[in-house]
């Protein structure tokens, strides 16, 4: 047995219970993987649905967890040669949050020392891994430290700190796992081929996902730490943003987005255009429907909603829509 006796009741109810669904989970996906040949986009659909049966076994615990607080976040900040706006950036969210973290994935241009000048714990990769791995570094050490949520965000001074409540405020009211930034409403203000790309992959992980995403692309988000490190993500580079939310969805966690405002970069911007956009579009191909379950794709409702996404998308209009219920 998973857990010991409290000599008197012999094991509480609710842990024979979990005891019972967790070994569930385990044969049904042992089962599915025997079926597999390795084929990464079904391996992907198995993690996700062991994700998804652990944190619905875990619903209750969720219930009662507390919303987040400032005591409760973290700040995590991926960089690599931002030493033009990092100080004033950690400065900033300094005087809001306890704990500002800068993963330096390589920088050289002193970047981390003018974050560690201005007040942060700073991490350094030897070399330049990636956002997503900085991301991963840099969430993982968050929870180590005793944090439930992290901000993340870009340190080039495109994220306002004094959008923070806005986050905090959205995940009290909607119990959501996972709160996005939606620069959306003021889009013209974001580059016409940045907004452009923006517009096209929003729209296509809207009709892969069954509702309407607005920002897809925005690293401006407020995590629940447990949710996150439990779920396989794997992505290196910048399609961490849209690998994160998906794989969210497919565990059956909230996701919420909330208006920021726009905050034009000093800089140019550092995606590569033809190698990212062939890493995003080798991680779609291999991308699982397991966001969206078979019975809820052969429902009208999907493609109504399906057919919403695509009427919101010509008009522009990105205003926050919740999940299916």
């Amino acid at each position: 047995m998973l857990f010991p006796s409290n000599g008197k009741s012999g094991i509480v109810p609710n842990l024979i219970h979990l005891e019972f669904r967790l070994e569930a989970a385990r044969d049904r996906v042992n089962a599915e993987l025997q079926t597999l040949n390795q084929d990464p986009s079904e391996i992907l659909r198995a993690e996700c649905s062991l994700a998804e049966f652990c944190l619905d076994s875990r619903r209750d615990h969720d219930k009662a967890e507390p919303v987040p607080e400032v005591s409760t976040c973290a700040a995590v900040i991926p960089c690599f040669n931002e030493a033009k706006t990092i100080a004033p950036l950690v400065t900033a969210l300094g005087r809001q949050l306890p704990f500002v973290l800068v993963v330096d994935d390589g920088s050289m241009d002193g970047t981390a020392a003018l974050a560690q000048n201005a007040g942060a714990v700073v991490v350094s990769h030897e070399r330049n891994l990636g956002k997503g791995a900085a991301l991963r570094t840099g969430l993982s050490l968050a929870l180590k430290q005793g944090f439930a949520w992290a901000f993340t965000l870009d340190g080039d001074g495109q994220h306002a700190p004094e959008d923070l409540p806005a986050f905090l405020q959205c995940a009290e009211q909607t119990r959501a796992r996972l709160v996005v930034g939606n620069r959306m409403h003021d889009a013209h203000a974001i580059p016409w081929l940045r907004r452009q790309v923006n517009y096209w992959m929003s729209r296509a992980l809207s009709l892969r996902a069954g509702r309407h995403l607005p920002d897809t692309q925005c690293g401006f988000r407020l995590i629940h730490l447990n949710t996150c490190t439990a779920l396989p993500l794997k992505t290196e580079r910048f399609e961490v943003e849209s690998e994160t939310l998906m794989t969210f969805l497919a565990a059956g966690s909230r996701v919420e987005f909330v208006p920021i405002r726009v905050i034009r970069s000093r800089r140019r911007s550092r995606i590569q255009p033809l190698a990212d956009s062939l890493r995003w579009w080798k991680w779609w191909r291999e991308l699982d429907q397991s966001s969206v379950s078979s019975a809820y794709r052969r429902s009208p409702r999907f493609w109504l909603t399906c057919w919403d996404s695509r009427r919101i998308f010509r008009s522009r209009q990105c205003n926050r829509i919740g999940p299916p219920t």
